[in-house]
């Protein structure tokens, strides 16, 4: 008596390559927008602040839809996510204690 047993999965359908082609060339973009600013005067009061967001965003870009956690399980997500942030508290920490913050 066999029995087919299927297990209840969150994933969802992977892109496809126009959808890949898309993000790299918003990926491009992004990266040409950040060479761009460094150049601009005006923004230079700015300038970390918007290459921070725009890494953030690109960052966040290819771990989603390159690593796949966009369409893995959520446990993978929230590990990947939790094992970042206790890097960048470990960061932070060592940051304060060698004074970087005070300089």
């Amino acid at each position: 008596m066999a029995m087919n047993h299927t297990a209840p999965t969150s994933e969802r359908a992977h892109p496809t390559p126009a959808r890949y082609t898309a993000i790299a060339l918003i990926l491009a973009v992004i990266t040409v927008v950040e060479v761009a600013i460094v150049y601009t005067k005006f923004l230079q009061p700015v300038l970390i602040p918007l290459l921070l967001v725009l890494s953030a965003t690109k960052f966040a870009m290819v771990a989603m839809f390159f690593m796949h956690l966009r369409f893995d399980n959520r446990l993978f997500s929230v590990m990947f996510v939790g094992g970042l942030l206790l890097a960048l508290a470990v960061i932070i920490a060592l940051m304060t204690l060698f004074g970087v913050f005070f300089a």
